[in-house]
């Protein structure tokens, strides 16, 4: 089993910044990808930003290129989610996930990702 501890949620103003840290523990896939969902009231869960396990490679999704920034530390099986410029449409429960399946490439969908953390609030407001 993964457990996955997701923190450094809470309220940013427009144009402000944020930085969210997820920890994992447990045995953790070898490949594949872990990133960052989110998911705004009543609407489906979305596919932000994610970082494969080994080498370098990332996605992110279009509406926050430029903007929001992951990285990973493998000594601590930490990947962390910068984001800069935050706009309201960034508000959101932001979930942290290790892909499973697929582990060739970085997942897209939350079907491709089988451990979930609890998720932490991201809320942008003036």
């Amino acid at each position: 089993q993964v457990q996955l501890e997701e923190s450094g949620g809470g309220l940013a103003q427009p144009g402000g910044s944020l930085q969210l840290s997820c920890a994992a523990s447990g045995r953790t896939p070898t490949s594949g990808a872990m990133g960052w969902f989110r998911q705004a009231p009543g609407k489906e869960r979305e596919f932000v930003a994610a970082i494969l396990r080994t080498g370098s490679k990332v996605d992110y999704a279009e509406s926050v290129k430029g903007r929001f920034t992951i990285s990973r530390d493998n000594a601590k099986n930490t990947i962390y989610l910068r984001m800069n410029n935050l706009q309201s449409e960034d508000t959101g429960v932001y979930l942290c996930a290790v892909q499973t399946i697929n582990g060739f490439r970085i997942g897209l969908a939350p079907w491709e990702y089988g451990y979930w953390g609890q998720g932490t609030q991201v809320t942008v407001s003036a």
